[in-house]
């Protein structure tokens, strides 16, 4: 074989080896579909858990409201057949339109720890190491403090909370509103509310015994009655009155704050107006 023969022969053989960079490519490929199937998955499991009328900024906020509330608005739901706690005239008024159901109003109520953390890291509870403030937790301080009113409405942001709704009401009718909200916010009346109980009045007993800690009198009686049906749609109205349209939905005085806010977003207006 010629000396020219021989290099093109090793020429050959060199371009017809397949190079380190076209062997990794399919491996590449192959571990590029698998990550983007798996940030699917993970990214439907918050969408399922994001299904409750919030639209998705930061996975909480609600779109601005549509109309413009003014301080007198707000102190005239006082006036209404409503759940409200404190001073009507305190200079500071906290308003949340919320859904027993609903999983980011369990957020903001910072009962769920689990929840919290399952969402998204934005959510973490201070005491699990995050940066999160629950919004509710805050608000009842500052009125058992005398230092702010507390004003609660119903509207739907989940689907299965009328039931568990009517026994807040039930609750708030013996002085017992906080003692069920409470019991009702955890993990466990998460799943006893969305998987068992849901809005069937037949499940009133199972609701009733899981309540029971909060000693709520003549419990199982009053959601039977139906007493409370028509405050269901009546909450909802005067929610869709303020802009409200999903949930958590919370005010501090006239200034909307529509989504699972952390209570430090709130907090400089907070001490703005207490000062």
């Amino acid at each position: 074989m010629s000396k020219t023969e021989e290099v093109s022969s090793r020429f050959s053989t060199t371009m017809n080896k397949p190079s380190v960079f076209e062997k990794i490519v399919p491996a590449l490929l192959v571990i590029t579909v698998g990550l983007a199937f798996m940030v699917g998955v993970l990214w439907q499991k918050v969408e399922n858990i994001g299904t409750t009328g919030t639209s998705n900024v930061a996975g909480t906020q609600q779109a601005p409201a549509p109309v413009q509330i003014d301080i007198a608005q707000i102190k005239d739901l006082f006036n209404k057949d409503l759940i409200y706690f404190g001073d009507p005239d305190s200079d500071l008024i906290f308003v949340e339109a919320s859904d027993p159901s609903c999983p980011y109003c369990h957020i903001a109520a910072g009962l769920n720890p689990s929840l919290n953390s399952q969402v998204g890291t934005q959510f973490t509870l201070v005491s699990d190491g995050g940066s999160y403030v629950a919004p509710v937790l805050e608000m009842k301080k500052l009125v058992d403090q005398g230092k702010a009113a507390f004003v609660w409405i119903y509207t739907n942001g989940h689907g299965n909370g009328e039931l568990s709704t009517k026994a807040l009401y039930c609750a708030h009718e013996k002085g017992k509103f906080w003692e069920a909200h409470d019991l009702l916010m955890t993990s466990e009346g998460y799943a006893i509310i969305n998987d068992v109980v849901k809005n069937d009045v037949a499940n009133a007993p199972k609701l009733v015994d899981f309540l029971k800690t909060a000693n709520v009198p003549d419990l199982l009686s009053c959601l039977q009655s139906g007493k409370y049906d028509d405050r269901i749609a009546s909450d909802s109205s005067i929610a869709a009155s303020l802009g409200i349209s999903g949930t958590p939905g919370f005010y501090v005085n006239e200034n909307n704050f529509a989504g699972a806010y952390s209570f430090t977003d709130m907090q400089p207006l907070v001490d703005e107006i207490l000062k």
